[in-house]
């Protein structure tokens, strides 16, 4: 039976398995008894790609069916900083579970940073190796390059982030409409953009330390970012017509 390599997000996790992505996140997500409950963000990892950096004779004698003949669900291979130890190549499709354990498939797309939407002001989740959310003038590309590469005191050997969604408080933080935003707090948030608005030196402002560990899907606006310096991976999510076409149960569920 096949072996699939995953790394999970949240937490950060090098995983072996024999389950498919689409099994591996319901399982994820639920447990086998149904009874614990939790979304999920994970990549599939290429095998091949990071076999000089996992231990294969301990995968390949825990990862092996059980007496009953089911598939072994998961093998923990590392807990410690995970993704900064992954090859960007090595990473290949990734995925979004519902707590009830829908599975989203979001695959690489070409990503031309000219592209980048004209927009005043960013707003950033950035959910591995490290989780603050974070409003930024910077555009996704600038952004991932500022923390990664070594230009502040503090900065990230790797960065995992999804883009959320501002409407108008991108370009008019006091008076723009907050109606389609389901954030905790709205003033604060308002707040946080003007100040970038306002001081012209200023790149970045952070919005909330501490990260919930759930992410609202219906709030993310281009898709997911990973990368270091000048590499970056875009998985682009799609709209919600887009979504409701491409995978109608997660469209509902979310």
């Amino acid at each position: 039976m096949e072996k699939f390599i995953y790394l999970t997000i949240n937490p950060e996790a090098l995983i072996g398995s024999m389950l498919t992505p689409d099994e591996f996140g319901a399982y994820m997500a639920t447990g086998t008894k149904k009874s614990n409950r939790g979304q999920v963000v994970f990549f599939e990892v290429d095998l091949d790609s990071v076999k000089t950096l996992i231990d294969l004779d301990y995968l390949n004698s825990r990862c092996i069916s059980k007496p009953d003949g089911k598939p072994k669900s998961s093998v923990y291979l590392s807990v410690y900083r995970v993704l900064e130890t992954i090859p960007l190549k090595a990473l290949k499709d990734l995925y979004l579970t519902t707590e009830n354990g829908l599975v989203l498939n979001l695959k690489k797309t070409p990503y031309n940073p000219s592209k980048d939407e004209k927009r005043e002001i960013h707003l950033y989740q950035e959910l591995c190796p490290v989780n603050p959310q974070v409003a930024s003038a910077l555009a996704p590309t600038e952004f991932l390059k500022v923390l990664t590469d070594g230009s502040l005191q503090i900065h990230l050997p790797k960065l995992f982030f999804v883009d959320l969604k501002l409407g108008e408080l991108a370009n008019n933080p006091l008076t723009g409409s907050a109606e389609q935003l389901p954030y905790g707090s709205i003033p604060h948030l308002r707040d946080c953009l003007e100040i970038l608005k306002t001081e012209d030196r200023k790149q970045m402002k952070t919005v909330q330390r501490v990260f919930s560990g759930a992410l609202l899907y219906r709030t993310i606006e281009t898709g997911f970012y990973v990368g270091a310096k000048d590499e970056i991976l875009f998985y682009k999510y799609p709209s919600m017509i887009e979504m409701e076409a491409l995978n109608y149960d997660f469209y509902r569920a979310i």
